[in-house]
This record gives structure tokens, sequence and C-alpha cells, in this order.
């Protein structure tokens, strides 16, 4: 069997705390540039790639400039920094609850993406962690929606990140989430919701359909008042695509501020943080698998909605 060779190191350093982007070249011979293949593998606007042949962005595994009429070679790395989008600052505290040489748990704030991707990149909790607190080789262990608060989990070490990882993966870490939404009194809680969910690529919505059930959550209501509103303790026992969100308008008492959940609502201008989601990752719990230590983390943070609906409601 024929060894595929590793991957070199970046020659290039990260920008703002973001790697730079790594392409490997297919087998095939259907371009016989590598600029040729770049213009049709980035769809990028006309003439982005060029200008950046032009400028020397592109390099190889030495770190030397490609030029536009490199002849295209499979198996061949090449690297270069994307122009990042202009992002609006969001304006919220990124708290460390935990650090040691191995990890780092944050307690992230609504409106954070954890990793860099599509129109959010510089503005990541993961790039944001790179640049305060000077760990460029910190990776995530896994991830929470830009719009949900709470305890995410990030590895020091690369050569570590997969047992990490892997503690997820194999569902071996206790989550609990916290949410606000309607109170209906007719819903008979707690229950455990099982149900099988597809999110296609492209679609902003996840949904639920026929078939052998893939996602499985424990809902329960913690607390209710007389103005109809509810706190709820989630805990996922899977962790598919916006999971909580779906089953919990299934169960018709849909998240506060869910932008998707039970209708799609028109996107909100770049820098408007109003009327955050109201769910919050509340608990993280699991057995070190480096160190044996058992960790039990809890988030600080409180959802407005509840501590004060009016404010919340007014965008305050």
């Amino acid at each position: 069997m024929r060894r595929r060779r590793p991957t070199p190191p970046s020659p290039l350093p990260q920008r703002d705390g973001v790697d730079p982007v790594r392409v490997r070249l297919p087998a095939g011979t259907r371009w016989a540039t590598v600029r040729e293949h770049l213009v049709q593998r980035l769809s990028a606007g006309p003439g982005v790639v060029d200008g950046m042949f032009a400028a020397g962005l592109v390099v190889g595994a030495d770190g030397r400039a490609v030029p536009a009429d490199a002849p295209y070679a499979p198996g061949m790395f090449v690297w270069f920094h994307r122009e990042p989008p202009a992002e609006a600052p969001v304006p919220f505290p990124l708290e460390v609850v935990h650090r040691d040489e191995h990890i780092v748990v944050v307690d992230k704030p609504h409106f954070l993406a954890t990793t860099p991707r599509g129109s959010h990149v510089t503005q990541t909790a993961l790039a944001r962690l790179r640049r305060e607190l000077g760990v460029p080789e910190l990776g995530a262990a896994h991830r929470l929606d830009r719009l949900t608060a709470g305890l995410v989990l990030f590895t020091v070490r690369p050569e570590e990140r997969g047992a990490y990882q892997t503690l997820f993966r194999d569902r071996l870490v206790r989550k609990e989430y916290e949410a606000v939404a309607p109170y209906d009194p007719a819903l008979d809680l707690p229950r455990t919701v099982r149900s099988r969910i597809v999110k296609e690529r492209g679609v902003l919505t996840a949904e639920e359909v026929e078939g052998e059930p893939n996602a499985l959550t424990r809902v329960e209501l913690t607390a209710h008042r007389a103005d109809g509103l509810g706190r709820y303790r989630l805990v996922p026992g899977t962790g598919q695509t916006h999971q909580l969100r779906v089953h919990m308008n299934a169960l018709g008492v849909p998240i506060l501020g869910d932008p998707l959940y039970p209708e799609v609502t028109a996107p909100v201008p770049a820098g408007d943080f109003r009327r955050p989601l109201q769910l919050l990752a509340r608990k993280l719990e699991f057995t070190d698998p480096v160190t044996g230590v058992e960790h039990r983390f809890t988030s600080g943070r409180t959802l407005a909605a509840w501590s004060s609906y009016e404010e919340w409601a007014a965008g305050q």
C-alpha cells in the first residue's frame, strides 16, 4: 500500500490568531498550473487569485512564493492567508474558567463563534484566545453555536487534541444546558425527547424526519413564572446540529430569541447584539483523558430574559 506523505509544517505564521489556508493539490491532470486550480477551487472574485500570486502571497512548503505559471503537481502543498471579511467586534468578554498545561475552558458570550468559519474569522473564540493568551497552537475540542453562550473546551497541545475530541465523539462528556422559553402547563415534563434530525448543507434549519432516532434530549422544567416564561434544564445525549433548539420547538416551547425556530426571521445587521438566544451551556463534566482528573465546570452567566425580561425584549 502506498504511504501518504506527511503534511509539512506551515511556512506562514498565524495572522490575528488565524491559521493560513493550506491546500493540497489533488490527483489529476485537469489543471495545467497551480493558479488554474486555485481559481477554480476558491471561487473568489475576478482577479483575486491573480492578485494573490502577483503579491507573492501563495507560498510552497519552503516558504517561497509560488509563481502563477508554476506547473500543476499533484500532492503539492501551498499556503496563503485569505483577506478576512470586515467584522463587527463582539463587545462581550470571553471569560477563562480554567487553564492548565493541557486545556483551557472558557465561558463564551452570545454572538461569538467558536472557530473561524464563513464571515466570522478574527471575531471568534479561538482567534481571540490565541491572541489574548499568547498560545498560537490552541485548538477547539468541540464547538458551540455562535448564538449559544457558555462553556467551551480548548486544548493547548496539538498532539493531545485528539484525546479530548474523542471524549465528545464517544459521549463521555456530560453537558447540561439552560434555556428560557414559554411555559406550557399542559406540557408533561420531565421527559426524554427522541427523534431523527437531519441538517442539509446550505439549508439554515435542521428538521425532524421519519426514521431511527439519532437525537436524544432530556428536558426538565426547573421554574416558571406568572408572566408565562419557563426555565428549562436540557441534557443532550447526542450532539446533532441545532438539536436542543429543534426539540424545544417540537415540544411547542421554542427558545426565546431563536431566529430559526419556529420560523426563519430576517437577518439582523452586523453589530446588532440585541435579544440573544436564551440558551446557555451551563455545565461541563468529564474525566481528563491525559491527567485522569475529574473536571466539573459551571458557567457564571445568566440568561437575560429570565433575570430581566423587559430589558431583554427591549434589546437593552
